[in-house]
């Protein structure tokens, strides 16, 4: 089992990095904000933290957003509309393994994602390293898992691989921008604040900075690894009802 996993693995990374589209704006598009926004803020005070370091940190909870959640779910709704997905469920390869390689897969490109904006974000931002790197990468993997499990679930909403792509950006940008991932949350009107406090994104942010900055450890945000996990939580659960194999397209 774990061959055909590494197998299939494998089968994903080269389908993810022969798509350009998929490539661009799921792994490059958040080092180039880290760059074009650093290189305007890095310099300022963004809610008490270094412009470079509040905006390195947020970019990469965009990040982790970007490539677990919307191209997940694009990439799995176009599959499953192409017939992809039916074909896959009717060969001897477990759904599960398949599922697990598809989100491995996604999880090896935040890492790679997260290991480029770090070094750029230090070496050509100033940013600095981070103080818990241990902490750091449990709170992405906690923070990948959770998404991914929202993106799969994301998919049962979405009838048509032509309007995947729009109906998840639509979903998740104004999100983005909502969650404070490149201005502080406290600036904003407070009706955005009280949609803010109730949405993963927020979470997720307020524990890498956290950990990135004060390097604190995940036991001493508990609030933030609850709110995370809960969503994680509902996302499987909603996954397991919403995801399909079959086309729905008429």
């Amino acid at each position: 089992m774990i061959r055909l996993f590494l197998h299939e693995l494998r089968a994903e990374q080269r389908l993810f990095w022969r798509s350009r589209e998929a490539a661009f704006f799921t792994f490059f598009l958040p080092i180039i904000f880290l760059v074009l926004l650093g290189s305007v803020y890095g310099g300022d005070r963004i809610q008490g933290f270094k412009g470079s370091t509040y905006l390195l940190a947020g970019l990469l909870g965009y990040g982790i957003v970007a490539t677990a959640f919307a191209g997940l779910a694009i990439t799995l709704v176009i599959r499953r509309e192409s017939g992809v997905l039916k074909r896959v469920r009717g060969t001897p390869l477990p759904a599960g393994i398949y599922v697990g390689a598809v989100i491995g897969s996604t999880l090896v490109v935040i890492g790679l994602e997260t290991l480029a904006q770090i070094l750029i974000g230090h070496w050509a931002l100033g940013a600095g390293w981070p103080a818990a790197p241990g902490s750091l990468a449990v709170a992405i993997l906690l923070g990948a898992a959770s998404f991914a499990a929202l993106g799969l679930a994301v998919t049962g909403l979405v009838h048509s691989a032509e309007g995947s792509s729009a109906v998840v950006n639509a979903g998740y940008l104004p999100i983005v921008f909502i969650c404070g991932v490149i201005f502080s949350v406290k600036s904003m009107p407070g009706f955005l604040q009280a949609i803010a406090h109730v949405l993963p994104l927020t979470y997720l942010l307020r524990l890498i900075r956290d950990v990135f900055v004060d390097g604190k450890g995940l036991t001493s945000a508990p609030g933030s690894v609850a709110a995370i996990a809960v969503w994680g939580v509902v996302g499987v659960l909603l996954a397991s009802r919403m995801f399909q194999w079959e086309p729905r397209e008429a």
